[in-house]
């Protein structure tokens, strides 16, 4: 008799047969299975969800208001070393860093202490860059003062200059004028001033050409309302309730007059 291994798919019928011959196989016979594939699971509960977590050497975070995030700890990288950028006071591990704090803090202070120095002198030009951007340009401030040179103002005359848009009078008075100037009772005045109140020397008048009584052009008469002035640029008649300006003037030379 042969026997014949039998496998779970194929069974063999053995027979015995007198002589030297080999059985036959007298019937064949296969049995077919179902190969059943069981559908993917949802994960529903908090055990099959932790069998999605992968495995391994990983970080995991949560947060109530994000997702949860899977991070891998890179183990394997190494630190760099960043002695080259230490101080030499703090390079020792085994050391307290105490002993160097006050230096160290000086150090600091310094650093910053002279970047505060820095950005007061740049925010002081930027200031000022800014504030001569509104200042008079270079034609307004030639305009602003006007030099005289008395020599050419013989005496008992007088000289007409525009300063500012306005007439300046200049006149150089006689000795006689100024007499009878100062001999003027200021009582009488509408607008009281003593004539030495409004010269700096005797000998010079020096007045803004502009009637005192809205605004009109004139000079010791205005014809526009018929006021009149004295040699030392009074009122005497008329309208004008004020005296003539006498603007700012000095005298840097005998024989020069600064106005302005």
């Amino acid at each position: 008799m042969i026997s014949v291994t039998k496998s779970p798919l194929l069974y063999a019928v053995s027979q015995v047969i007198a002589g030297g011959a080999r059985p036959s196989v007298t019937a064949l016979a296969t049995k077919s299975e179902k190969i059943v594939v069981l559908p993917q699971q949802i994960a529903k509960s908090s055990y099959s969800l932790s069998k999605l977590i992968p495995s391994g050497t990983e970080r995991i975070s949560v947060s109530l208001c994000a997702p949860a995030q899977v991070r891998y700890a890179h183990t394997d990288i190494q630190v760099p070393d960043f002695s080259a950028y230490r101080r030499d006071s703090v390079k020792d591990k085994r050391s307290s860093s105490d002993a160097s704090a006050d230096s160290r803090r000086s150090f600091t202070y310094m650093i910053v202490g002279g970047g505060a120095v820095a950005a007061t002198y740049a925010a002081k030009a930027v200031v000022s860059d800014f504030v001569s951007t509104m200042s008079a340009s270079a034609d307004v401030l030639a305009l602003a003062k006007i030099e005289i040179k008395l020599d050419d103002i013989p005496e008992g005359k007088n000289m007409t200059f525009k300063w500012r848009g306005k007439p300046l009078f200049v006149r150089h008075r006689t000795a006689e004028e100024i007499a009878a100037e100062q001999s003027v009772d200021i009582n009488t005045l509408r607008h009281q001033e003593a004539d030495s109140d409004r010269v700096q020397k005797p000998e010079w008048l020096v007045l803004l050409g502009v009637c005192t009584h809205l605004g009109d052009y004139g000079g010791y008469y205005c014809p526009c309302h018929g006021s009149h002035y004295d040699a030392s640029g009074r009122i005497r008649k008329g309208p004008a309730p004020l005296n003539m300006e006498v603007p700012e003037y000095t005298f840097p030379e005998d024989n020069i007059l600064l106005v302005g």
